[in-house]
Protein backbone atom coordinates (compact mmCIF):
# COMPACT_ATOMS: atom_id res chain seq x y z
CA UNK A 1 0.00 0.00 0.00
CA UNK A 2 1.55 3.55 -0.67
CA UNK A 3 1.84 5.47 2.22
CA UNK A 4 0.03 8.27 1.72
CA UNK A 5 -3.41 6.41 1.07
CA UNK A 6 -3.64 5.80 5.43
CA UNK A 7 -3.17 9.97 5.58
CA UNK A 8 -5.95 9.75 3.30
CA UNK A 9 -7.83 7.64 5.21
CA UNK A 10 -7.27 9.95 8.25
CA UNK A 11 -8.40 12.69 6.18
CA UNK A 12 -11.68 11.07 5.58
CA UNK A 13 -12.20 9.26 9.15
CA UNK A 14 -11.36 12.98 10.75
CA UNK A 15 -13.70 14.81 8.66
CA UNK A 16 -16.37 12.64 9.50
CA UNK A 17 -15.89 13.15 12.97
CA UNK A 18 -15.70 17.02 12.66
CA UNK A 19 -19.18 16.91 10.96
CA UNK A 20 -20.51 15.58 14.08
CA UNK A 21 -18.96 17.37 16.74
CA UNK A 22 -17.71 20.61 15.71
CA UNK A 23 -20.62 22.56 14.73
CA UNK A 24 -22.82 21.77 17.61
CA UNK A 25 -23.53 25.30 18.68
CA UNK A 26 -25.54 25.81 14.96
CA UNK A 27 -28.22 23.46 16.16
CA UNK A 28 -28.94 24.96 19.43
CA UNK A 29 -30.80 27.44 18.51
CA UNK A 30 -32.79 25.94 16.00
CA UNK A 31 -33.72 22.47 18.09
CA UNK A 32 -34.77 24.88 20.70
CA UNK A 33 -37.18 26.90 18.45
CA UNK A 34 -38.24 23.94 16.94
CA UNK A 35 -39.00 21.46 20.01
CA UNK A 36 -39.09 23.98 23.07
CA UNK A 37 -36.28 22.24 25.04
CA UNK A 38 -33.97 24.61 27.11
CA UNK A 39 -30.08 25.69 26.55
CA UNK A 40 -29.15 23.06 29.28
CA UNK A 41 -31.24 20.32 27.46
CA UNK A 42 -30.06 20.64 24.25
CA UNK A 43 -26.37 21.13 25.31
CA UNK A 44 -26.39 18.03 27.53
CA UNK A 45 -26.69 15.89 23.83
CA UNK A 46 -23.66 17.38 23.37
CA UNK A 47 -22.14 16.72 26.38
CA UNK A 48 -22.73 12.77 25.93
CA UNK A 49 -21.71 12.39 22.93
CA UNK A 50 -18.66 13.77 23.60
CA UNK A 51 -17.83 12.02 26.22
CA UNK A 52 -19.00 8.62 24.81
CA UNK A 53 -17.14 9.87 21.62
CA UNK A 54 -14.10 10.23 24.19
CA UNK A 55 -14.25 7.04 26.30
CA UNK A 56 -14.73 5.12 23.03
CA UNK A 57 -11.29 5.65 22.07
CA UNK A 58 -9.79 3.43 24.15
CA UNK A 59 -11.42 0.28 23.51
CA UNK A 60 -10.81 1.30 19.83
CA UNK A 61 -7.02 1.81 19.75
CA UNK A 62 -6.73 -1.69 21.96
CA UNK A 63 -9.08 -2.94 19.27
CA UNK A 64 -6.90 -1.23 16.67
CA UNK A 65 -3.64 -3.04 17.83
CA UNK A 66 -4.93 -6.20 18.50
CA UNK A 67 -7.51 -6.50 14.34
CA UNK A 68 -6.02 -3.73 12.62
CA UNK A 69 -7.63 0.02 11.81
CA UNK A 70 -9.74 -1.18 8.89
CA UNK A 71 -12.44 -3.39 10.63
CA UNK A 72 -12.59 -0.75 13.77
CA UNK A 73 -13.14 1.88 11.46
CA UNK A 74 -15.65 0.31 9.08
CA UNK A 75 -18.00 -0.80 11.66
CA UNK A 76 -17.52 2.39 13.42
CA UNK A 77 -18.21 4.55 10.57
CA UNK A 78 -21.52 2.47 10.03
CA UNK A 79 -22.59 2.90 13.27
CA UNK A 80 -22.01 6.96 13.28
CA UNK A 81 -23.89 7.46 10.03
CA UNK A 82 -27.01 5.78 11.59
CA UNK A 83 -26.66 7.55 14.63
CA UNK A 84 -26.61 10.80 12.82
CA UNK A 85 -29.48 10.13 10.74
CA UNK A 86 -32.18 9.18 13.20
CA UNK A 87 -32.20 12.66 15.02
CA UNK A 88 -33.93 13.31 11.38
CA UNK A 89 -36.58 10.95 12.60
CA UNK A 90 -37.42 12.93 16.24
CA UNK A 91 -41.10 14.06 16.05
CA UNK A 92 -41.91 15.96 18.99
CA UNK A 93 -40.56 17.81 22.72
CA UNK A 94 -41.09 14.74 24.28
CA UNK A 95 -38.65 12.83 21.94
CA UNK A 96 -35.57 14.45 23.62
CA UNK A 97 -34.12 11.35 25.18
CA UNK A 98 -34.43 9.98 21.72
CA UNK A 99 -31.55 13.02 20.87
CA UNK A 100 -29.46 11.92 23.81
CA UNK A 101 -29.68 7.98 22.14
CA UNK A 102 -29.24 8.87 18.88
CA UNK A 103 -26.88 11.59 18.22
CA UNK A 104 -25.12 11.55 22.22
CA UNK A 105 -24.92 7.32 22.49
CA UNK A 106 -24.72 5.95 19.25
CA UNK A 107 -23.24 8.58 16.93
CA UNK A 108 -20.99 9.49 19.67
CA UNK A 109 -20.21 5.58 20.41
CA UNK A 110 -19.87 5.56 16.26
CA UNK A 111 -17.55 8.28 16.21
CA UNK A 112 -14.84 7.31 19.20
CA UNK A 113 -14.65 4.25 16.78
CA UNK A 114 -13.52 5.81 13.88
CA UNK A 115 -11.09 8.46 15.32
CA UNK A 116 -8.36 7.07 16.76
CA UNK A 117 -6.96 4.32 14.41
CA UNK A 118 -5.78 6.39 11.74
CA UNK A 119 -3.79 8.79 14.24
CA UNK A 120 -2.14 5.44 15.75
CA UNK A 121 -1.50 4.06 12.12
CA UNK A 122 -0.54 6.94 9.39
CA UNK A 123 2.51 8.25 11.91
CA UNK A 124 3.65 4.28 11.42
CA UNK A 125 4.43 4.58 7.78
CA UNK A 126 5.76 7.77 8.12
CA UNK A 127 8.49 7.49 10.96
CA UNK A 128 10.62 10.12 9.24
CA UNK A 129 7.73 12.67 9.64
CA UNK A 130 5.74 11.36 12.49
CA UNK A 131 4.24 14.84 14.11
CA UNK A 132 3.38 16.08 10.29
CA UNK A 133 1.61 12.62 9.76
CA UNK A 134 -0.14 13.11 12.88
CA UNK A 135 -1.67 16.66 12.04
CA UNK A 136 -2.91 15.23 8.40
CA UNK A 137 -4.82 12.26 9.86
CA UNK A 138 -6.81 14.92 12.61
CA UNK A 139 -6.61 17.76 10.08
CA UNK A 140 -10.29 16.64 8.77
CA UNK A 141 -11.56 17.57 12.33
CA UNK A 142 -11.01 21.28 11.59
CA UNK A 143 -12.30 20.87 8.06
CA UNK A 144 -15.32 18.89 8.58
CA UNK A 145 -16.68 21.49 10.71
CA UNK A 146 -15.51 24.42 8.72
CA UNK A 147 -17.76 22.94 5.86
CA UNK A 148 -20.80 21.83 8.68
CA UNK A 149 -21.41 25.49 9.95
CA UNK A 150 -22.17 27.25 7.08
CA UNK A 151 -23.87 24.12 5.55
CA UNK A 152 -25.96 23.31 7.99
CA UNK A 153 -26.98 26.82 8.44
CA UNK A 154 -28.17 27.67 4.99
CA UNK A 155 -29.85 24.13 4.47
CA UNK A 156 -31.53 25.11 8.70
CA UNK A 157 -32.99 28.56 6.76
CA UNK A 158 -33.58 27.21 3.21
CA UNK A 159 -37.60 27.37 2.85
CA UNK A 160 -37.40 24.11 0.44
CA UNK A 161 -35.17 21.99 2.50
CA UNK A 162 -34.84 23.07 6.16
CA UNK A 163 -37.74 26.03 7.10
CA UNK A 164 -36.08 26.56 10.42
CA UNK A 165 -35.68 23.49 11.23
CA UNK A 166 -32.26 21.48 11.44
CA UNK A 167 -33.70 17.81 11.56
CA UNK A 168 -33.34 17.62 7.31
CA UNK A 169 -29.45 18.43 7.94
CA UNK A 170 -28.77 15.44 9.96
CA UNK A 171 -30.51 13.34 7.39
CA UNK A 172 -28.68 14.47 4.36
CA UNK A 173 -25.48 14.79 6.24
CA UNK A 174 -25.78 11.17 8.30
CA UNK A 175 -26.03 9.65 4.89
CA UNK A 176 -22.51 11.61 3.85
CA UNK A 177 -20.60 10.13 6.50
CA UNK A 178 -22.08 6.97 6.44
CA UNK A 179 -20.16 6.99 3.20
CA UNK A 180 -16.92 8.87 3.98
CA UNK A 181 -16.49 6.89 7.20
CA UNK A 182 -16.37 3.39 5.24
CA UNK A 183 -14.17 4.70 2.58
CA UNK A 184 -12.06 5.67 5.63
CA UNK A 185 -11.34 2.25 6.67
CA UNK A 186 -10.74 0.72 3.57
CA UNK A 187 -7.89 2.99 3.36
CA UNK A 188 -6.41 1.60 6.85
CA UNK A 189 -3.65 -1.22 7.14
CA UNK A 190 -0.66 -1.30 9.64
CA UNK A 191 2.87 -1.46 7.37
CA UNK A 192 4.88 -4.50 7.84
CA UNK A 193 7.00 -4.92 10.50
CA UNK A 194 10.11 -3.41 10.55
CA UNK A 195 8.99 -0.84 7.79
CA UNK A 196 10.96 1.99 6.84
CA UNK A 197 10.72 4.26 4.25
CA UNK A 198 12.63 4.19 0.93
CA UNK A 199 16.21 5.76 1.49
CA UNK A 200 15.40 6.48 4.92
CA UNK A 201 17.18 5.36 8.23
CA UNK A 202 16.63 6.12 11.65
CA UNK A 203 18.66 9.28 12.88
CA UNK A 204 22.09 7.80 14.60
CA UNK A 205 22.35 9.14 18.07
CA UNK A 206 24.61 12.06 18.87
CA UNK A 207 27.81 11.40 20.52
CA UNK A 208 27.47 11.01 24.92
CA UNK A 209 23.79 10.89 23.98
CA UNK A 210 22.00 7.95 26.31
CA UNK A 211 21.32 4.73 24.27
CA UNK A 212 18.07 4.22 23.27
CA UNK A 213 16.08 1.81 24.90
CA UNK A 214 12.50 -0.20 24.36
CA UNK A 215 9.02 1.00 24.46
CA UNK A 216 7.18 1.36 27.23
CA UNK A 217 4.19 -1.19 27.37
CA UNK A 218 0.33 0.05 28.19
CA UNK A 219 1.06 -1.22 31.63
CA UNK A 220 4.44 0.87 32.22
CA UNK A 221 2.84 4.12 30.67
CA UNK A 222 0.12 4.26 33.19
CA UNK A 223 2.71 3.97 35.79
CA UNK A 224 3.97 7.02 34.99
CA UNK A 225 3.68 10.50 36.57
CA UNK A 226 4.39 12.28 33.18
CA UNK A 227 0.98 10.34 31.67
CA UNK A 228 -1.37 11.92 33.87
CA UNK A 229 0.35 15.37 33.78
CA UNK A 230 -0.38 14.95 30.23
CA UNK A 231 -3.74 13.74 30.98
CA UNK A 232 -4.68 16.54 33.37
CA UNK A 233 -3.30 19.27 30.69
CA UNK A 234 -5.21 17.83 28.07
CA UNK A 235 -8.46 17.49 30.09
CA UNK A 236 -8.00 21.68 30.76
CA UNK A 237 -6.95 22.66 27.07
CA UNK A 238 -10.25 20.38 25.75
CA UNK A 239 -12.48 21.95 28.29
CA UNK A 240 -11.66 25.82 26.99
CA UNK A 241 -12.08 24.23 23.37
CA UNK A 242 -14.94 21.78 23.47
CA UNK A 243 -17.37 24.22 25.40
CA UNK A 244 -16.09 27.40 22.78
CA UNK A 245 -16.97 25.00 19.77
CA UNK A 246 -20.29 23.85 21.59
CA UNK A 247 -21.79 27.48 21.92
CA UNK A 248 -19.49 30.23 19.82
CA UNK A 249 -22.91 30.44 17.45
CA UNK A 250 -25.08 30.97 20.15
CA UNK A 251 -22.90 33.09 22.11
CA UNK A 252 -22.42 35.56 18.99
CA UNK A 253 -26.33 34.99 18.38
CA UNK A 254 -27.42 36.26 21.83
CA UNK A 255 -24.79 39.20 22.39
CA UNK A 256 -25.32 40.37 18.63
CA UNK A 257 -29.35 40.09 19.13
CA UNK A 258 -28.98 42.09 21.75
CA UNK A 259 -26.59 44.56 20.26
CA UNK A 260 -28.73 44.79 17.06
CA UNK A 261 -31.94 45.46 19.60
CA UNK A 262 -30.23 47.77 21.75
CA UNK A 263 -29.68 49.86 18.44
CA UNK A 264 -32.85 49.46 17.21
CA UNK A 265 -34.48 50.91 20.58
CA UNK A 266 -36.35 47.47 20.66
CA UNK A 267 -36.77 44.51 22.65
CA UNK A 268 -34.43 41.17 21.03
CA UNK A 269 -37.96 39.34 20.67
CA UNK A 270 -39.38 42.46 17.99
CA UNK A 271 -36.26 42.38 16.34
CA UNK A 272 -37.58 41.19 12.29
CA UNK A 273 -36.88 37.41 11.57
CA UNK A 274 -34.59 38.66 8.23
CA UNK A 275 -32.74 40.53 11.27
CA UNK A 276 -31.99 37.54 13.28
CA UNK A 277 -31.64 35.34 10.30
CA UNK A 278 -28.57 37.40 9.25
CA UNK A 279 -27.30 37.61 12.38
CA UNK A 280 -27.52 33.51 12.44
CA UNK A 281 -25.19 32.96 9.53
CA UNK A 282 -23.05 35.94 10.84
CA UNK A 283 -22.47 33.73 13.70
CA UNK A 284 -22.33 30.76 11.85
CA UNK A 285 -19.12 32.36 9.74
CA UNK A 286 -17.16 33.06 13.44
CA UNK A 287 -18.24 29.08 13.82
CA UNK A 288 -16.25 28.55 10.22
CA UNK A 289 -13.42 30.67 11.40
CA UNK A 290 -12.43 28.61 14.33
CA UNK A 291 -12.83 25.74 12.22
CA UNK A 292 -11.20 26.90 9.78
CA UNK A 293 -7.84 27.07 12.32
CA UNK A 294 -8.71 24.46 14.12
CA UNK A 295 -8.22 22.41 10.89
CA UNK A 296 -4.97 24.41 9.55
CA UNK A 297 -2.84 24.24 12.98
CA UNK A 298 -2.71 20.77 12.73
CA UNK A 299 -0.73 20.47 9.72
CA UNK A 300 1.54 23.85 10.76
CA UNK A 301 1.88 22.72 14.38
CA UNK A 302 3.21 19.13 12.87
CA UNK A 303 5.76 20.21 10.98
CA UNK A 304 6.76 22.98 13.52
CA UNK A 305 6.98 20.58 16.22
CA UNK A 306 9.03 18.30 14.27
CA UNK A 307 11.73 21.15 14.24
CA UNK A 308 11.35 23.23 17.65
CA UNK A 309 9.76 20.27 19.90
CA UNK A 310 6.45 19.84 21.00
CA UNK A 311 7.06 21.61 24.81
CA UNK A 312 7.74 25.24 23.23
CA UNK A 313 4.62 24.66 21.00
CA UNK A 314 2.40 23.42 23.78
CA UNK A 315 3.74 26.77 26.41
CA UNK A 316 2.84 29.16 23.39
CA UNK A 317 -0.89 28.11 22.25
CA UNK A 318 -1.84 27.18 26.20
CA UNK A 319 -0.71 30.77 27.24
CA UNK A 320 -2.30 32.39 24.11
CA UNK A 321 -5.32 30.49 25.09
CA UNK A 322 -5.46 31.58 28.35
CA UNK A 323 -6.20 35.50 26.74
CA UNK A 324 -8.06 34.68 23.90
CA UNK A 325 -10.55 32.40 26.86
CA UNK A 326 -10.60 36.39 29.13
CA UNK A 327 -11.74 38.48 25.93
CA UNK A 328 -14.04 36.18 24.21
CA UNK A 329 -17.42 37.26 25.62
CA UNK A 330 -16.84 41.02 25.27
CA UNK A 331 -15.84 40.57 21.47
CA UNK A 332 -19.04 38.30 21.27
CA UNK A 333 -21.51 41.77 19.92
CA UNK A 334 -18.85 42.70 17.52
CA UNK A 335 -18.11 39.97 14.34
CA UNK A 336 -14.71 40.95 13.41
CA UNK A 337 -13.44 40.90 16.55
CA UNK A 338 -15.14 37.33 17.37
CA UNK A 339 -13.70 36.03 14.19
CA UNK A 340 -10.50 37.47 15.11
CA UNK A 341 -10.31 35.63 18.94
CA UNK A 342 -12.21 32.40 16.91
CA UNK A 343 -9.52 31.75 14.79
CA UNK A 344 -7.19 32.34 17.77
CA UNK A 345 -9.17 29.85 20.17
CA UNK A 346 -9.47 27.58 17.02
CA UNK A 347 -5.82 27.37 16.34
CA UNK A 348 -4.81 26.67 19.72
CA UNK A 349 -7.64 24.03 20.77
CA UNK A 350 -6.24 22.52 17.27
CA UNK A 351 -2.62 22.33 17.66
CA UNK A 352 -3.49 19.79 21.27
CA UNK A 353 -4.56 17.03 18.68
CA UNK A 354 -1.16 16.67 16.84
CA UNK A 355 1.25 17.78 20.04
CA UNK A 356 -0.54 15.13 22.74
CA UNK A 357 -0.46 11.86 20.46
CA UNK A 358 3.69 13.48 19.08
CA UNK A 359 4.31 13.66 22.70
CA UNK A 360 2.59 10.27 23.66
CA UNK A 361 4.43 8.70 21.08
CA UNK A 362 7.78 10.53 21.87
CA UNK A 363 7.42 9.92 25.13
CA UNK A 364 6.62 6.16 25.62
CA UNK A 365 7.19 5.03 21.64
CA UNK A 366 5.10 3.06 19.17
CA UNK A 367 4.29 0.17 20.49
CA UNK A 368 1.39 0.67 22.73
CA UNK A 369 0.45 3.78 20.43
CA UNK A 370 -2.84 2.59 19.84
CA UNK A 371 -3.87 1.99 24.05
CA UNK A 372 -1.57 5.08 25.09
CA UNK A 373 -3.11 7.78 23.16
CA UNK A 374 -6.70 5.51 23.56
CA UNK A 375 -6.84 6.39 27.34
CA UNK A 376 -4.77 9.61 27.44
CA UNK A 377 -7.48 11.22 25.00
CA UNK A 378 -10.62 9.90 27.45
CA UNK A 379 -9.37 13.17 29.36
CA UNK A 380 -10.83 15.14 26.08
CA UNK A 381 -14.26 13.29 26.55
CA UNK A 382 -14.44 13.88 29.99
CA UNK A 383 -13.75 17.65 29.64
CA UNK A 384 -16.14 17.95 27.00
CA UNK A 385 -18.92 16.67 28.93
CA UNK A 386 -18.08 18.22 32.20
CA UNK A 387 -17.67 22.05 29.66
CA UNK A 388 -21.00 21.61 28.33
CA UNK A 389 -23.20 20.54 30.85
CA UNK A 390 -21.40 23.90 32.39
CA UNK A 391 -21.95 26.24 29.64
CA UNK A 392 -25.67 25.30 29.56
CA UNK A 393 -26.30 25.71 33.30
CA UNK A 394 -24.58 29.33 33.39
CA UNK A 395 -26.66 30.38 30.71
CA UNK A 396 -29.59 29.54 31.71
CA UNK A 397 -28.67 30.75 35.15
CA UNK A 398 -27.47 34.48 33.84
CA UNK A 399 -28.21 34.70 30.18
CA UNK A 400 -25.04 34.84 29.03
CA UNK A 401 -21.79 32.75 28.57
CA UNK A 402 -19.23 35.19 30.58
CA UNK A 403 -18.63 32.92 33.97
CA UNK A 404 -18.29 29.49 31.86
CA UNK A 405 -15.27 31.32 29.86
CA UNK A 406 -13.94 32.66 32.80
CA UNK A 407 -13.60 28.75 33.84
CA UNK A 408 -12.20 28.05 30.76
CA UNK A 409 -9.44 29.98 31.08
CA UNK A 410 -8.65 28.87 35.02
CA UNK A 411 -8.51 25.51 34.10
CA UNK A 412 -5.89 26.63 30.78
CA UNK A 413 -3.71 28.60 32.93
CA UNK A 414 -3.64 25.26 34.92
CA UNK A 415 -2.65 23.48 32.31
CA UNK A 416 0.33 25.45 31.35
CA UNK A 417 1.47 24.73 34.69
CA UNK A 418 1.37 21.64 34.52
CA UNK A 419 2.98 21.08 31.18
CA UNK A 420 5.39 23.52 32.16
CA UNK A 421 7.02 20.96 35.24
CA UNK A 422 6.25 17.86 33.04
CA UNK A 423 9.92 16.32 31.62
CA UNK A 424 9.90 13.48 29.59
CA UNK A 425 10.33 9.88 31.23
CA UNK A 426 13.30 7.78 31.48
CA UNK A 427 14.27 5.71 28.67
CA UNK A 428 13.75 2.08 29.91
CA UNK A 429 16.54 -0.74 29.03
CA UNK A 430 16.16 -3.09 26.63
Amino acid sequence: MPRWVPLLGGVLGSTTCGLLLYAFSVFIKPLRGEFGWTATEVQLAYAIAVLIFGLMTFPAGKLSDRFGPRPVVVIGGAILGIGFFMVSTIKSASDLSLLYIYYGVIAGFGGGLVYLPPISTAPKWWPDRRALATGLTVVGLGLGSFIMGPLATSLINNPSIGGGSALPVFRYVGIAMFIMAIVAGLCLQNPPPGYKPAGWNPPAPKAGAPKVGRDYTFGETIRTIQFWMLYFAYFCGSFAGLMVIGVIAAHGINEMNKEAAALAGVAVSALPKEVTAAIAMQAAIATSCLNAANALVRVLIGAIADKTGTRICFLVTFVLQVVAMLVLFPVGKALFLLCVVAIIIGWNYGAMFTLFPATCLQYFGPTAQGSNYGLLFTSWGIAGFVANLIAGRMFDIFGTYMMSFTIGAVLVAAGVIALAITKPPARLSA
